[in-house]
């Protein structure tokens, strides 16, 4: 016969009228209240209230307790489950903390959004009592649990952990999650390596020089850099691609960037043309030039730094095309199709030679021969002088606008493109130093300024043109010397403020790859 409400009311008086050293002679009067679980709504209600009251009372019921509350947290009625959970953090003492724990984290799988942060707050308040044994029942979970279990934990400690006071994240707490995480690490998906990354970046043992050395171990053993790069697989290039966006806020002057950077250089740029982006809409060959750019700028020693020097060398001889040829053979004016000219890209290959160019100085005049340095340089003197016209139409464009007239979609593309310009005139002229210089230094057009270098730049910075002119103008011509195309100024200041993707719609400027095809401007 099922326990009615009075005979729940009736023990419950019989528990709380007895003294603290009398509960245990009434065992049977807590067993009718565990018996509540089997009765209806309002029954049930009273008992997910009841049995963590006295729980604590009754050593050898535990195990029913539990059990009874855990059946009460799987009721049809939703009501019932939220009181049941709410009450769960009651029976966390001593060893159960881990059962609790484990409990709460199987109920995270629910769809209910109030059940969900009903569930999220017990385990909270548990993690309080006992981190350290919440995270063994949370771990627990996570490498053996179901996917949506495993997802959801993950998900919970990459958005609780950071929030919890430094008494409950001890430094034993921290060395746990990071040996726990290390074993999850084993055998992950891209998502889930992301937010246990952020797990382990939010750490507070591992912000010293040696935890984000730990950190970039552990980035490098999911990267496989020890296995060659098959490009054609998606799901290889992704993999690369995550952990080297993990890595990136890892590396500092003290934390090198260097293994990465060489297998950029040995696996990816040779590649380059035939990597399978992960994703639809990504230029894959953007995103990897810009990585490997802003890793560049921490480059410890590296041992292959002259073969990666020629394999940058080699991609931006790809990237930097030679004039047309003005002329034809009989002297008439037959100029080729004009080149694009691929400013994204050149920017990062430019920036990324430059930085490692500080390691070997000497290399465009030691490792390259006469006749190919003579090339790169005609490449050089090309680009800048398409440089040169544009930098000073897109300064003619911006004169004068500030604030919301610089927020329109046009002036946005037309404020990264000058950015993108004057990076790239920076770098080559340094290259054209004789020797070539290495000093300059310039931010790569997608990464953020200060504010006072946002709003107010100096003719210095933005480079002026008589300087470049002067720098850039080319020796008299000798016999047989290839006479460079100097491209008329009308066809940049006829297309100067069409902005197009080709087809007729108007470019936003987040991730766009800049070309330039003389005639035309166009943003990708």
């Amino acid at each position: 016969m099922a326990v009615t409400i009075e005979e729940l009311y009736r023990n419950y008086g019989i528990l709380a009228d007895a003294k603290p050293e009398d509960l245990g002679q009434h065992k049977y009067a807590y067993q009718v209240i565990l018996d509540g679980v089997k009765g209806g709504p309002k029954e049930k209600r009273l008992a997910a209230q009841f049995i963590p009251k006295f729980f604590s009372s009754f050593p050898e019921l535990a195990d029913a307790a539990i059990n009874a509350q855990l059946d009460l947290c799987e009721d049809e009625d939703v009501s019932i489950r939220r009181q049941a959970i709410k009450e769960l953090p009651r029976f966390a003492a001593g060893e159960n903390i881990v059962r609790v724990a484990d409990i709460l984290t199987q109920l995270l799988q629910t769809d209910d959004s109030a059940e969900f942060s009903q569930v999220n707050t017990a385990l909270v308040s548990i993690f309080k009592m006992d981190a350290k044994a919440t995270l063994r029942g949370l771990f627990s979970q996570i490498l053996q649990g179901e996917d949506i279990v495993r997802e959801r934990a993950i998900k919970f400690l990459s958005i609780k952990l950071k929030t919890l006071p430094e008494d409950t994240m001890t430094k034993e707490v921290e060395d746990y999650v990071f040996t726990e995480t290390k074993k999850v690490l084993e055998d992950v998906t891209g998502e889930e390596f992301v937010l246990l990354m952020r797990i382990l970046m939010a750490l507070k043992g591992l912000q010293t020089v040696n935890g984000r050395q730990q950190l970039v171990e552990l980035v490098v053993e999911q990267a496989f850099l020890e296995q060659a790069l098959n490009p054609a697989d998606p799901d290889t290039v992704d993999r690369l691609l995550q952990c080297t966006r993990q890595a990136l806020p890892l590396f500092s002057k003290n934390v090198h960037s260097s293994r990465f950077v060489t297998y950029f250089c040995d696996h990816v740029l040779p590649n380059l043309s035939t990597l399978t982006s992960p994703v639809a809409e990504l230029d894959i060959q953007q995103e990897v030039l810009k990585l490997l750019a802003e890793m560049s700028l921490f480059c410890g020693d590296m041992e292959k730094v002259e073969a990666n020097l020629l394999m940058l060398f080699e991609k931006l001889l790809e990237f930097m095309p030679l004039p047309p040829e003005a002329e034809g053979e009989n002297g008439e004016n037959t100029m080729s199709e004009e080149p694009k000219l691929q400013f994204s890209y050149v920017e990062c290959l430019l920036f990324s030679f430059h930085q490692l160019g500080k390691k070997l100085p000497d290399f465009l005049i030691d490792k390259i021969n006469a006749e190919r340095l003579k090339d790169f340089k005609i490449r050089l003197q090309y680009f800048a002088r398409g440089l040169q016209v544009y930098i000073r139409q897109l300064r003619v464009a911006l004169q004068g606008k500030t604030g919301d007239a610089l927020k329109t979609d046009e002036n946005k593309i037309k404020v990264v493109a000058l950015k993108i310009t004057n990076n790239i005139n920076v770098l080559i002229k340094d290259l054209f130093h004789n020797p070539p210089s290495y000093k300059s230094t310039v931010t790569l057009s997608w990464r953020p300024v200060q504010k006072a270098e946002a709003n107010v730049q100096t003719s210095k910075e933005m480079g002026t043109g008589s300087t470049m002119k002067k720098l850039l103008s080319p020796p008299l011509p000798r016999r047989n010397a290839r006479q460079i195309y100097n491209p008329p100024s009308g066809k940049y200041s006829a297309a100067i403020g069409n902005f197009t993707n080709g087809e007729g719609g108007t470019w936003g400027c987040k991730g766009r790859v800049y070309y330039w095809k003389l005639s035309k401007l166009t943003s990708k």
